[in-house]
C-alpha cells in the first residue's frame, strides 16, 4: 500500500521523503519533502497518463489541514471540469481553484464550533499541468515554478537559463506590496512591517492562498463562535484572495526541465542555482539533491554542519528551516511520441507525498486516490 500510494521511501536521511524517479509522458520526474515542523505542513502529488502530467505541490500554514485538504480535492476537480469542458484551459484550472476554496470553506464552517482555530489554516498552492504539448502554471502564494532553457548564443555556443513561470504573492515583494494597498486606500496599516518582515495586518506574508477564512470573510469576527478566538481581527473586507495567477506557454524543444517547489527550497537557494544543480546532476535522486542542497545551505547559515542539522528533530528544526517539497519534471520529448514509453504502465499512476514523514500514516490518507485511472 505505501509503494502503490507513495511510491518512495525515506532513504535513511532523517525527516527526508523522497522518490527518485519515475516516468511521465515526455519525460522523467522525481520528487522529495523534508519535515521541519512538528507535523509536515507541506504535500506533493504527481498525477501521470499517456496524455498529461499534472504536479501540485501545497505550502500550508497554521496546519496542515488545508495542504492535506486540498491534496484530497484539487486533481478531482480539475479531472471533473476538464472532462465537461472537452480540455484542460485556464478557466478549468480557475474553476478547480474555486471549488477547492468553497469546499475548504464548508469545512470550517462545518468544524468551527468545535475548532475554531481551523479558521486561520490556510496553503499556498501551485500547480502544473502539461497537456499537448502546452504548459499550463497556476499558483497562489509563494511557491515557485521555475524552468530550465537552453539558451542559443550567436548559433554556436548554448547555455541554460533560469525562468520563473510564477508570482509570489508575498507582501515582502514591492510589486505585490502596491497590489494589496490598492486595493485597501482606506486602510493605512493593510500591510505593515514586523517581526522582520512585510506582512498583511501584520499577520500574514503571503497574499493569495487556500483557506485562512478568517481573512477572507469579515463575518467572522462577529460570529459568537470566533470571539475567543485571539487571532480574528474586525476586517471592513477580505483582505486575501484566492484568484490564481496562471501562466499558459506552449513547450518548446529549448525547454529542459520544469522545478516546483515550495519557498522552503527558494528561501535557501536562487532560481538559477537550483537550475545549475538540476542540469549537472544525474537524473536519479534530483529533487532529494535539491532538498539538501537547500539544507546544507540553511546548516551553513547557522555555522553547522549538514550532518549536525539532521540529528535536530522535527519542530525543533523548523528554527532552521521550513517543510520542503520539489517536484523535477524532465522534458525530453513531444507528447506525441510519448506512447511506447507508457505501453508496459497503467493508464495512469499518481505519486503523493505522505502526510508525515516519520508515521507514513495511511489511515489519513484518501485511499480512494490511489486508484486514480
Amino acid at each position: 500500500m505505501l509503494e502503490r500510494c507513495f511510491g518512495g521511501g525515506g532513504g535513511g536521511d532523517g525527516l527526508l521523503w523522497h522518490m527518485d524517479l519515475k516516468p511521465h509522458a515526455s519525460g522523467d520526474y522525481s520528487i522529495a519533502v523534508v519535515q521541519a515542523n512538528s507535523l509536515l505542513e507541506d504535500q506533493g502529488q504527481v498525477f501521470t497518463s499517456p496524455s498529461a502530467t499534472y504536479v501540485g505541490v501545497y505550502d500550508g500554514h497554521g496546519g496542515p489541514e488545508a495542504s492535506r485538504f486540498i491534496t484530497h480535492h484539487l486533481f478531482p476537480f480539475l479531472h471533473k471540469f476538464e472532462t465537461e469542458q472537452g480540455g484542460l484551459s485556464a478557466e478549468v484550472i480557475k474553476r478547480a481553484f474555486d471549488a477547492t476554496e468553497e469546499q475548504f470553506l464548508h469545512l470550517v464552517k462545518q468544524s468551527c464550533a468545535a475548532r475554531p482555530q481551523i479558521a486561520s489554516v490556510g496553503s499556498c498552492c501551485l500547480v502544473g499541468a502539461i497537456s499537448n504539448d502546452v504548459l499550463y502554471v497556476a499558483n497562489l502564494g509563494d511557491s515557485r515554478a521555475v524552468l530550465g532553457r537552453r539558451l542559443l548564443e550567436n548559433q554556436k555556443s548554448t547555455q541554460v537559463v533560469a525562468e520563473r513561470l510564477s508570482v509570489d504573492h508575498n507582501v515582502g515583494d514591492e510589486e505585490v506590496r502596491k497590489e494589496v494597498e490598492a486595493l485597501h486606500p482606506d486602510d493605512s496599516h493593510i500591510v505593515v512591517y514586523t517581526r522582520g518582515v512585510w506582512r498583511i495586518k501584520g499577520i500574514i506574508q503571503v497574499s493569495r492562498s487556500i483557506g485562512d477564512v478568517y481573512l477572507k470573510k469579515p463575518e467572522l469576527s462577529r460570529d459568537p463562535l470566533f470571539r475567543h478566538f485571539g487571532s480574528l481581527i474586525p476586517l471592513k473586507r477580505p483582505v486575501m484572495t484566492a484568484e490564481p495567477s496562471i501562466l499558459i506557454r506552449k513547450l518548446k524543444p529549448d525547454d529542459l526541465f520544469l522545478i516546483f517547489a515550495s519557498d522552503g527550497l527558494w528561501e535557501q537557494l536562487s532560481d538559477e542555482e537550483a537550475v545549475e544543480i538540476v542540469l549537472k546532476s544525474p537524473r536519479v535522486g534530483i529533487a532529494k539533491r535539491l532538498v539538501r542542497a537547500a539544507l546544507q545551505e540553511a546548516a551553513k547559515k547557522r555555522e553547522m554542519r549538514y550532518k549536525d542539522l539532521k540529528r535536530i528533530e522535527k519542530g525543533a528544526r523548523r528554527y532552521l528551516h521550513d517543510d520542503i517539497t520539489v517536484v523535477v519534471i524532465y522534458l525530453d520529448h513531444p507528447l506525441g511520441s510519448s506512447k511506447g514509453r507508457f505501453k508496459n504502465h497503467r493508464v495512469a499512476d499518481f505519486t503523493s507525498a505522505p502526510v508525515d514523514i516519520f508515521s507514513l500514516n495511511v489511515d489519513e490518507a484518501d485511499d480512494s486516490f490511489c486508484g486514480v485511472t
